[in-house]
């Protein structure tokens, strides 16, 4: 039976369609902090990739780390600050928001919720609806948030490429099998933009099914990380057109160690195609690793809809 959770999964993307274009989009010079928590701070470290791929300075900051030591982060910068949260709500992000008003800074909200406390200490919002089955987990709204951060960057994200993630969410979901028998070990794997979509898919593995997981840059692996690597091992590799070739190496040699390795854009022991297109790849792969997390989470014998120690908004005490 297909729960809240799934309904949500495959269920998101009418809501892309749906989703405004940019009324306004980065500028050039200027220089932009991106902050969030939880799934939204792995979203705002894609779309701050982004920018700074397109040229504009971006830098992705927890929300918590924003609002009590930016100058360790951007340094006698005046930056544009991007509050990300799907809630509006998280006590972290609005705090970011508010303080960094207060510092006469220019704070842009990406919400998919009308009303919200980011709202009132955002000078312009960006807005989305999400699906109404969505609940503790992200899912439908982390795509919209990424999106709405893509389309932000400047980028021209037509509405056709949620067919396209549809469609690889399917042929993944349909073609992963048996693949996960015996496996306990998570591995997810990123370069630029795709990085900070390796960690959120990490992040619905451990909600969704208590699992450990862990995320790097995919050359890093080798630096330790990979004495990990066993037969119990399941890798997604995220590949980068840039640095397609060095990545097929390196699921060669997780292979010959005993890993599975799931190849989005290249060679694996399940291989998928993606458009061609490095900064966009991120949104198109994401709803796949969100079926990923509700797959162990079955196979393990959880409910996905209500993850452990989780709430919907994180508030402050």
């Amino acid at each position: 039976m297909i729960n809240a959770t799934e309904r949500g999964i495959r269920g998101q993307f009418p809501f892309w369609r749906q989703a405004p274009p940019a009324s306004f989009t980065a500028r050039h010079g200027e220089t932009h902090a991106v902050v969030g928590c939880g799934t939204s701070v792995h979203i705002a470290d894609s779309i701050a990739a982004t920018l700074c791929h397109l040229g504009i300075a971006a830098r992705a900051v927890p929300g918590h780390e924003w609002a009590v030591r930016p100058g360790d982060y951007l340094p006698g910068a005046a930056p544009h600050v991007l509050a990300i949260s799907r809630s509006g709500e998280s006590s972290e992000t609005v705090r970011a928001a508010r303080v960094s008003r207060a510092a006469g800074l220019t704070v842009t909200g990406f919400t998919c919720t009308a009303g919200s406390a980011l709202t009132r200490h955002a000078d312009q919002v960006v807005f989305a609806e999400t699906h109404p089955e969505e609940d503790i987990v992200m899912t439908s709204s982390a795509s919209l948030l990424l999106l709405m951060g893509l389309r932000f960057a400047g980028l021209s994200v037509p509405g056709s490429i949620a067919d396209t993630a549809d469609a690889i969410m399917q042929d993944f979901d349909e073609r992963l099998g048996t693949a996960l028998a015996g496996r306990d070990h998570f591995v997810l794997l990123g370069g630029g933009a795709l990085y900070g979509i390796a960690r959120e898919g990490a992040l619905k593995l451990q909600e969704m099914s208590l699992s450990h997981t862990e995320a790097h840059h995919p050359l890093e692996y080798r630096h330790g990380p990979i004495s990990l690597i066993d037969e119990g091992s399941f890798v997604v590799l995220l590949y980068h057109p840039d640095t397609a070739d060095e990545e097929a190496k390196l699921a060669r040699e997780l292979q010959t160690l005993g890993a599975f390795v799931v190849g989005f854009g290249g060679p694996g022991s399940l291989t998928l195609d993606l458009p061609p297109d490095p900064l966009t790849r991120g949104l198109v792969v994401l709803p796949a690793l969100q079926i990923l997390g509700e797959r162990v989470a079955r196979a393990r014998g959880l409910d996905s809809t209500a993850p452990r120690h989780l709430n919907k908004v994180v508030l402050t005490p």
